[in-house]
């Protein structure tokens, strides 16, 4: 019998990126995977859960498009950090354990795929942006975490913290939440109190190290105290808070939001360097920077103009106006300062 049952697992397994064709019902009538679902592991986690097989199940003739390893598990992710949300709305329990063993090693998962300008486009928000939100400050938070040579004990609790930064936003209403315009002043004050709801939320957890709490309450803190809610200031505000308040800047600011389009690459970095979405911490950004610039060489981007070229040199003095080969030409972005990075070809 659990030679049987080993078998069907393997099956089951086998079955990953395949699109099915019908609802799968369980017994009782209710719709456990929609037709029309790429599966991925958490849909066959809950097929073994409900012990359906392989053999009940029909696919599509049309196969998915075929994605990167990382945009695979970045998607596993995003499902999965929508049904945990769902599950904290409803239960108002935190699924500590759940959340440690099966969501963050898929974030420290997609946090080691080398090529971070891929990576970025895999995590940034499209159209649901709450979940991929949520996703992609894990992933570039654990990223910078590592840069940051943090341990493995505290890369973890830094991928845990960086998960359930926004959890207070289940308390903010859907109308605030999802606004496509400019909150009034009294929407953006109920908006800033998610970091207090989610540290009163967190705070609570039995086992739960304080500092992920206090990543859910500081992640808005700035600086120089221009932050919210306590207007902390430098070191008042956890080394892991200010890493999450990094990541969850630039991953907004790339993303389609309810409320803007995102920025250009160019204009991105820039307003991150000069403080525009308040006084970061400085040593954080410039390594999140480095690296981010750094990695550029040999890419293929799109010039302002609309010319397309190669980034051939970083000029570690002006970072952000690198050398650029266009044809046969080297166009030095540190002289022709009219000229930006409009994207980079992923």
């Amino acid at each position: 019998m659990l030679y049987i049952f080993r078998a069907e697992v393997a099956q089951l397994e086998e079955l990953t990126g395949q699109r099915l064709k019908h609802d799968i019902i369980t017994g009782t009538g209710m719709v456990l995977v929609p037709a029309g679902t790429v599966l991925n592991q958490e849909h066959l986690r809950l097929l073994r859960l409900h012990r359906i097989s392989a053999e009940e199940l029909r696919f599509s003739e049309e196969r998915p498009q075929p994605m990167f390893p990382t945009a695979e598990t970045v998607k596993q992710a995003a499902d999965y950090s929508k049904h945990m949300f769902q599950q904290i709305r409803l239960k108002k329990k935190i699924p500590l354990l759940d959340i440690k063993h099966e969501f963050i090693p898929l974030v420290r998962q997609a946090a080691e795929d080398p090529d971070l300008f891929r990576l970025f486009e895999t995590v940034r928000a499209k159209d649901e942006y709450t979940h991929q939100h949520n996703v992609g400050v894990s992933v570039l938070s654990t990223m910078l975490g590592k840069w940051c040579k943090l341990d493995e004990q505290e890369l973890n609790l830094l991928a845990l913290g960086a998960t359930l930064h926004d959890v207070g936003k289940i308390r903010i209403p859907d109308d605030i939440l999802n606004k496509p315009g400019k909150l009034t002043a009294s929407e953006f004050e109920e908006m800033k109190r998610h970091t207090i709801y989610g540290y009163e939320m967190l705070k609570e957890v039995v086992g739960l190290n304080p500092r992920v709490a206090f990543m859910a309450l500081q992640h808005h803190e700035r600086d120089d105290g221009s932050g919210y809610p306590l207007k902390l200031k430098g070191p008042q505000i956890d080394k892991l808070s200010r890493i999450v308040a990094v990541a969850d800047v630039f991953h907004a600011m790339s993303s389609n939001r309810p409320y803007h389009t995102p920025l250009p690459f160019h204009e991105l970095i820039s307003q991150m360097r000069l403080g525009i979405f308040g006084e970061l911490d400085p040593h954080m950004v410039s390594l999140f920077l480095k690296n981010l610039l750094g990695s550029m060489i040999g890419k293929q981007v799109l010039l302002s103009d609309g010319r397309y070229g190669e980034v051939v040199y970083i000029n570690p003095h002006e970072e952000t106006y690198p050398l650029v080969k266009v044809d046969n030409l080297f166009v030095d972005l540190s002289r022709e300062r009219n000229l930006r990075i409009s994207k980079i070809i992923i």
